[in-house]
């Protein structure tokens, strides 16, 4: 705040131009990974370092090494939570040695190697307060997660301007009753991006019964294998849902997302992290 308030009028009418395209960069960027919506981003102040260097980089930044570093640094400052805090000295560091990185073949940001995640944290990620569930619901949309009703890519119906939200793969009825934790159900390993005409027809079923009516409906006419297409898009194992497991379904999604962050941050995660998620899990009532 104090550089940008000592600056002149000279060196804002040098700069001002170069900044604003960077953010025009960073928006379209964004658009590449799924983001839609400004209630969607996990980390404005990310947005920062990503326009700074946009807009040394111009039309490059679309070249597939140039982008997929990008991208892999944007999901290492995302998932790993590096920029909740204080991140002034981190902008500043991002901004230097992304451009060296990208442009000079240089070390990687240390946003990169400092950057984790706790296979743990997935069960704590039940609400969009925390950046890593909105960013983790966005990867999900990012690979092609399709409707379960409508037939598109639910990238595409945002585009469209369909009601869309992050509902329980499980109902949280069918939870209750089966006496499932809270703690477990409300997981966003229970979670993911549908239309209300979809979430409607859930309602409190169980998948098994859902599923069944979705494919059957009038409207739809769906063949098993064209919806376990479907449901695989989200990272779901068809044959667990339609047999109501939950306990075997949580354990594989759970698996299959940390794949999915693994990717997206171009980093393994600890298989004794894994262990002690599964430890953790069995800890709660399930």
């Amino acid at each position: 705040r104090v550089s940008v308030l000592a600056l002149s009028l000279e060196d804002y009418h040098c700069w001002a131009d170069d900044v604003e395209k960077g953010f025009l960069l960073a928006a379209k960027f964004l658009h590449h990974e799924c983001f839609m919506h400004s209630w969607d981003l996990p980390y404005r102040t990310q947005l920062v370092p990503l326009a700074a260097v946009l807009s040394q980089l111009q039309g490059n930044w679309l070249e597939p090494k140039i982008y997929d570093k990008l991208a892999r640094w944007f999901w290492c400052g995302v998932l790993g939570e590096l920029y909740g805090g204080a991140v002034e000295t981190r902008i500043a560091n991002d901004v230097e040695e992304l451009l060296n990185w990208i442009e000079r073949d240089g070390e990687e940001p240390r946003t990169i190697y400092e950057a984790s995640f706790q296979p743990g944290r997935l069960l704590t990620l039940r609400s969009r307060l925390s950046a890593a569930y909105k960013a983790l619901s966005v990867l999900i949309l990012r690979n092609g997660a399709q409707d379960f009703f409508w037939k598109s890519t639910i990238q595409k119906l945002d585009f469209g301007e369909i009601a869309l939200d992050i509902h329980h793969i499980f109902p949280k009825i069918w939870c209750e009753n089966n006496n499932v934790s809270p703690a477990v159900y409300n997981s966003i390993i229970n979670k993911t991006s549908i239309s209300y005409k979809a979430n409607r027809m859930i309602g409190g079923r169980s998948p098994a019964e859902y599923l069944s009516q979705i494919q059957t409906h009038p409207q739809v006419g769906l063949e098993n294998a064209e919806m376990d297409a479907i449901l695989r898009s989200h990272f779901i194992e068809p044959s667990l849902l339609r047999q109501d497991s939950f306990e075997a379904f949580f354990a594989d999604r759970k698996k299959q997302l940390l794949k999915l962050i693994e990717a997206a941050m171009g980093k393994n995660i600890s298989q004794d992290d894994v262990a002690e998620l599964e430890t953790a899990t069995d800890e709660i009532d399930v």
